[in-house]
């Protein structure tokens, strides 16, 4: 019913906004005038209406590969995923650029240690050994040329700011990746989203949920890796904000967890990570490479007002990407969850050097220091609490 409804809305939205787009041109023009920034209505508008135009066209490209694919019955076949995988790729970069223009973000991305052959340097393997262009699969069980040998990844990402999901699933698909990603459930509201994601390895996670969901979801999705699929996931479950930063400290002692609420107050610009879903994706893909990635730029954009007040940006976005093969990644579970906890102290040290650690403010730093009880030695980290943060 959701798709029923959605789906013819925007195509007509669409061509509504785009026969009233002289009038509405004017009205945006006028108010930008009395209200503050530099032409946010206007700004605004023209990114509404490229959204619409790109949803209603990918729209329309996914009805056409659900004709192609015998109404559905063959869109699991390779070449059809790939197919679909370019579309969104597409999809995402028609948005990203128009919000780069638009909104004057940039974004600044540091690969060195990444190791991540970009779209050049897999054309100038290719002619080197004779292979010719790199495309889609000529047949349904052909295996993937040249990047067939390419390793899966699981990436592990901070999270904070608006869009960074977005940001990151189109950076692996430039890449010619197939991200796999857990999503929060109201993006099915979201019409190409819904439909796109429904016909790749891909998991909707409603608000609510019952404990380990997402976490079983991680697993079989992780299980069924291979060369260039990229599981996303965010270790932290939910956007960075310094009252969620409190909440999470709070939390833990209330659960007795005292020694990890410890190691979260040492935690100045990320969420402690909840190790569930990465140990299980780390346990069942042992033969996938891990890719961390932090980024700046885009926290300070927590809600609605704040992206108002924030446009344009003005702002680069700053990312750090680092790759560690799988043959280094700990085979103990608990190694993998104190390398985990090492890795999240590593990004959260390369956002003190962008903005220090007073970038939390002081309220929230004095609020934890208030809140934090007597020390209890009869309670220690044991078996509940990490069960618990899963």
């Amino acid at each position: 019913m959701r798709r029923v409804v959605l789906g013819p809305v925007v195509p007509v939205l669409t061509v509504l906004l785009l026969t009233s787009l002289p009038v509405t041109a004017i009205v945006a023009a006028f108010a930008s005038r009395w209200l503050p920034g530099r032409w946010r209505p206007l700004r605004l508008l023209w990114f509404l209406l490229v959204f619409l135009v790109v949803e209603s066209l990918t729209l329309i490209g996914l009805f056409g590969l659900w004709l192609f694919t015998g109404c559905g019955r063959r869109v699991r076949w390779p070449r059809w995923q790939e197919a679909h995988y370019t579309l969104m790729c597409w999809y995402l970069r028609s948005l990203i650029r128009s919000a780069e223009r638009r909104f004057h973000v940039r974004v600044d991305a540091d690969l060195d240690d990444a190791r991540l052959p970009s779209a050049g340097e897999r054309v100038v393997a290719a002619a080197a050994k004779g292979e010719g262009y790199i495309g889609p699969d000529p047949e349904p069980d052909a295996a993937a040329g040249p990047d067939a040998d390419r390793p899966p990844l699981i990436v592990l990402s901070r999270h904070a700011g608006p869009g960074d999901s977005f940001l990151l699933v189109h950076a692996l698909l430039e890449l010619r990746y197939r991200p796999r990603i857990v999503l929060r459930g109201a993006l099915r509201w979201a019409p190409a989203i819904d439909v796109a994601l429904h016909r790749v390895p891909s998991c909707f996670l409603e608000s609510g949920a019952a404990p380990g969901t997402g976490t079983r979801a991680i697993t079989a999705m992780a299980s069924q890796l291979g060369p260039r699929d990229a599981l996303v996931i965010f270790p932290e479950g939910r956007n960075f904000t310094p009252e969620r930063r409190l909440h999470s400290i709070t939390r833990l002692d209330e659960l007795g967890d005292h020694p990890a609420a410890e190691d979260a107050r040492e935690l100045r610009h990320v969420l402690a990570p909840r190790p569930g879903g990465t140990l299980a994706a780390l346990d069942v893909a042992p033969d996938a490479d891990v890719v961390f990635v932090a980024h700046t730029g885009l926290e300070d954009l927590s809600g609605i007002v704040d992206l108002w007040r924030g446009l344009p940006m003005d702002t680069a976005v700053e990312v750090k990407v680092w790759r560690v093969p799988a043959a280094e990644v700990p085979r103990a579970r608990a190694a993998r969850e104190a390398w985990l906890a090492w890795w999240w102290r590593r990004i959260d040290a390369w956002l003190v050097e962008r903005h220090g650690e007073q970038a939390v403010p002081d309220a929230v730093v004095e609020a934890v220091s208030d809140a934090r009880p007597e020390p209890d030695t009869d309670v220690g980290r044991g078996d509940a609490g990490p069960a618990r943060r899963e």
